[in-house]
């Protein structure tokens, strides 16, 4: 790793170089651009432009049924669409009063960190990638495909999953997503192992990881930050120890933390995150062994919840139901709630304001990648190209999630 450099403070305007870093650039690994300040090698400053893909995310959410929106949470963060999909149903469900059977919220903490691990596997492999190991890449990689064959048993869906419903999940795990779920668990630490063994003492890597990028405590909370980036930095803050919720008070697990919050300490806070995830998932399923109720996969609140449907082909009521609550025609309570989860890359909330309408009458999404851009300009001031790219592999930046 090479030391960063002070930009040279007398050199006149004329011999700087402005390179543009994107939009459409594949080290970038979405649509963002940056328009770097160059001293030769050196990244003098940075400035970022979002909105290539602004979708207009919270406006769509004011004028459609609760129900119809979870499809729009599944585009946020795509590595990790599951855990969207349980943040906008738990706040849904908070501003209705709904409590959950057991089984329900155990179920949904094995989705939820089944797709932590995907979205960890995605950002790892890639900051490996963009430290030219390419190895890593493709052999971890085939475990979110496996992960994608349990979403695709428990809703039918895999990247943009649509997982769940307001009240609890669609259908109850079948005999198939059980196995396939033991199969990672037998699997998959194997397979972290070995590639944890190519690159966390590989000396390639850690020369172009440690001290690439590095944000301290103090920056990152004045930021805002959240998730792995805050935790890399040595905070220990994890929204499923701070403010529970689907029964995460139940789990033990530790929080892995980092000391100087920079490339490899965010590779190694998701390297350990996702062997706690295995830990948990493994403690989930025992509690469900546990539980008498070896059946129920939703609340009991029909007019909330999408009947079944062999009774909305066969039966009239079912059929009035599916359609009044599709299209929000059941009563909703006037309110306002946020609910945030943990999410792949940090915490991530839904703030609902209800006038009783069918829509609501207003949304905010609080998005972790959006804050961690404000960052990355002064993240890579003063530091070589090539470990801007690293830099923003390692934040894990989402652009849909950045510029909803």
């Amino acid at each position: 790793m090479l030391e960063k450099k002070e930009a040279t403070a007398d050199i006149s305007e004329k011999d700087y170089t402005y390179l543009n870093l994107g939009p459409t650039h594949p080290a970038t690994h979405g649509i963002f651009q940056n328009v770097l300040k160059m001293d030769g090698e050196i990244i003098v400053e940075a400035t970022p432009t979002i909105g290539y893909i602004h979708r207009a995310f919270e406006k769509i959410a004011e004028r459609r049924p609760y129900y119809q929106y979870t499809p729009i949470t599944d585009r946020l963060n795509y590595c990790s669409a599951p855990i969207n999909n349980m943040g906008w149903h738990m706040s849904v469900e908070k501003l209705l009063g709904i409590q959950l059977p057991k089984r329900v919220e155990y179920l949904r903490v094995i989705i939820m960190e089944l797709s932590r691990i995907s979205d960890h596997i995605i950002c790892n492999s890639v900051i490996g990638v963009d430290s030219g190991a390419m190895t890593g890449f493709l052999y971890i990689y085939q475990f979110r495909e496996l992960i994608y064959e349990v979403y695709e048993q428990i809703c039918g869906g895999r990247l943009t999953s649509n997982i769940g419903r307001i009240g609890g999940l669609e259908r109850d795990f079948s005999q198939t997503a059980w196995l396939k779920i033991d199969n990672i668990l037998k699997e998959l630490p194997k397979a972290l192992k070995e590639f944890e063994a190519l690159l966390v003492r590989n000396r390639i890597f850690m020369d172009r990881t440690i001290n690439c990028g590095p944000i301290s405590a103090e920056k990152a909370l004045a930021y805002s930050f959240t998730g792995p980036n805050l935790r890399a930095a040595g905070v220990d803050y994890d929204v499923r120890v701070m403010s529970p919720y689907s029964s995460y008070e139940e789990f033990d697990f530790k929080i892995p933390v980092g000391t100087r919050g920079d490339t490899y300490d965010r590779f190694m806070v998701r390297e350990q995150e996702m062997w706690e995830s295995i830990s948990i998932i493994k403690q989930a399923i025992q509690k469900v062994e546990k539980l008498e109720d070896k059946t129920t996969y939703h609340a009991d609140v029909p007019e909330y919840y999408l009947p079944e449907k062999d009774d909305v082909y066969n039966k009239m009521e079912a059929l009035i139901y599916h359609f009044k609550v599709v299209y929000g025609e059941t009563a909703i309570p006037k309110g306002e709630v946020y609910h945030c989860v943990e999410g792949g890359n940090g915490e991530l909330g839904f703030y609902i304001v209800s006038d009783g309408g069918r829509t609501p009458y207003r949304m905010h999404i609080r998005r972790p990648c959006f804050i961690y851009y404000q960052a990355y300009p002064e993240m890579i001031k003063g530091a070589y190209l090539s470990d801007a790219i690293l830099t923003m592999s390692s934040m894990n930046v989402i652009a849909g999630e950045l510029d909803a």
